[in-house]
């Protein structure tokens, strides 16, 4: 989640920069929106193919890592959530 915000808040910065250039007005001029849509649909393009090149290398790289420790390879490989701390009412 917090990845996702980080690029959603810089896709954000990065296209009113590009297409916001007067602060005058509290609507977006036409030209205005259309960049910014426009320019936000190109981010997340992008994003989709990094994300589907990164989901094509992670089986890739999980056996890699697997064969390197001895371990075996896919998704029991993949270290167990810690258990969780014991509450007050436990003892």
């Amino acid at each position: 989640l917090r990845d996702f915000l980080l690029v959603y808040n810089r896709m954000t910065e990065l296209c009113f920069r590009h297409c916001v250039c007067n602060l005058n007005y509290r609507l977006l001029t036409g030209r205005e929106e259309s960049c910014l849509d426009s320019c936000a649909a190109r981010l997340v393009r992008a994003n989709h193919r990094l994300m589907g090149a990164y989901v094509g290398l992670v089986p890739a790289l999980l056996q890699r890592r697997a064969a390197e420790h001895g371990a075996p390879a896919g998704p029991s490989a993949l270290p167990a959530s810690p258990d969780p701390a014991p509450g007050p009412a436990e003892s």
